[in-house]
């Protein structure tokens, strides 16, 4: 067969939806305006809870200000080069020793992506000898990073310590066998649920086994921990973490990543992660632009403050209500209702169109059939009257979807 013609008659989970008649609607729909609670979709404004912008740092005059002005001293293009190779620069490794010093870690590594850059960390620092150990529900940039290892890797149920000391009980034996070590990967917080890792429990297994730990804390940096270095500074076991990984595609509002952790173990990433070896080196606006972000959130507490008040109405509001919000310890507020997916379709066009309000819908395969959840992103520009008008909606949509109501419009439609 074609390989093209098998791309054109397969279909995968997601792409089912691929052709569906409200493209731009429920897929890839446009959000326009300004970065804030408030944006324009289909022509109107909707109150927005799907932007990752923790603590509202995309639109704060002093981000914009950096950006515009290193953008104009130095344009996108410098430095030219990977960083081995022509790309480095003061402002560069100024960025990484200021990263370093707020996780409290020895050192750090810029990374122009977080997918792309845990995929290769993984790749570097694991050989088939060695045997890993993952949460359930790592993020897919893990999943995919372990897909490229070529030894061992055992999955245990998302925060189950009983099973992961399973697992870590094969690894040892395995590695034994292989003159190999073990890594354990989970999440600080989790991106869906908003749970998180259980670390207390995971670092106390360092006790009776020898592992490093890698944690993915992509959703922690920033709005977690009483400084906001992330979940390791909430649950106090900082120190416990081997190697710290975020992103600034949330808390951050920018983009890249970084990986911190002891000093000659960094110095060896520098010179083996392949994604960053073999490509540019993170543009000049972007590092500006990172440390005045980084500046902002060490120094101003009131926006992690101001997060958290928001976080705690909406959430409170919503249990006080009735409605299911699942174990989150995070911003991350998951909704979860019951229905099909075209029953789903109804109550997120019925939501945007009126009551105004834009929130992203996963449904199968993502979770189970029969499961509709409605994720909310609260920030630190979010209010109280958002917090308020956003809870009324939500008991109207709930009461239609228990009386039928979008499954007679289903009806109608079929």
């Amino acid at each position: 067969m074609d390989i093209f013609e098998k791309l054109k008659t397969e279909n995968t989970p997601l792409g089912t939806y691929a052709n569906f008649k409200e493209e731009g609607y429920f897929m890839f729909p446009k959000l326009e305006g300004e970065i804030k609670p408030r944006m324009k979709f289909q022509g109107k404004e909707v109150l927005t809870w799907s932007l990752n912008n923790y603590l509202g740092l995309a639109n704060h005059p002093e981000v914009r200000k950096a950006d515009a002005e290193s953008s104009k001293d130095w344009g996108l293009a410098y430095p030219m080069g990977a960083r081995i190779m022509s790309g480095n620069t003061t402002y560069h490794e100024q960025f990484e020793k200021e990263l370093a010093d707020f996780v409290q870690k020895d050192a750090a590594m810029l990374l122009n992506y977080g997918y792309q850059g845990i995929m290769s960390i993984i790749d570097a620092i694991t050989d088939r000898k060695d045997v890993i150990v993952y949460d359930s529900e790592s993020h897919a940039c893990i999943v995919d990073g372990l897909r490229m290892h070529m030894g061992k890797r055992f999955v245990f149920p998302h925060n189950d310590i009983q099973n992961l000391e399973k697992q870590l009980q094969r690894a040892t034996k395995l590695t034994e066998e292989t003159g190999g070590g073990i890594l354990v990967i989970t999440e600080g917080v989790f991106g869906m649920s908003g749970d998180m890792g259980n670390l207390k429990d995971i670092v106390a297994l360092k006790k009776k086994f020898q592992f490093r730990l890698l944690i993915d804390d992509a959703h922690g940096f920033g709005t977690m921990g009483k400084t906001g270095a992330g979940a390791g500074e909430e649950f106090g076991v900082q120190d416990q973490i081997d190697l710290y990984f975020s992103t600034f595609a949330k808390a951050m509002a920018s983009i890249g990543a970084f990986i911190a952790g002891d000093k000659s173990i960094i110095q060896f990433l520098r010179y083996n992660v392949r994604s960053q070896i073999f490509a540019k080196s993170l543009p000049m606006p972007l590092v500006i632009g990172g440390l005045k972000r980084l500046e902002l959130l060490r120094k101003n507490t009131d926006l992690k403050d101001n997060l958290w008040k928001v976080v705690n109405g909406l959430q409170e509001g919503l249990k006080e209500n009735g409605f299911n919000i699942g174990k989150t310890q995070s911003p991350v507020t998951p909704v979860f209702l019951s229905g099909t997916p075209l029953e789903a379709a109804a109550l997120v066009h019925d939501l945007r169109e009126n009551y105004n309000i834009f929130c992203s819908i996963v449904i199968y395969p993502v979770v189970p059939k029969g499961v509709i959840m409605l994720r909310l992103i609260p920030t630190a520009v979010h209010t109280e009257a958002d917090v308020k008008e956003t809870i009324d909606a939500f008991v109207a949509i709930s009461d239609k979807l228990k009386s039928g109501h979008y499954k007679s419009i289903v009806e109608e439609i079929a």
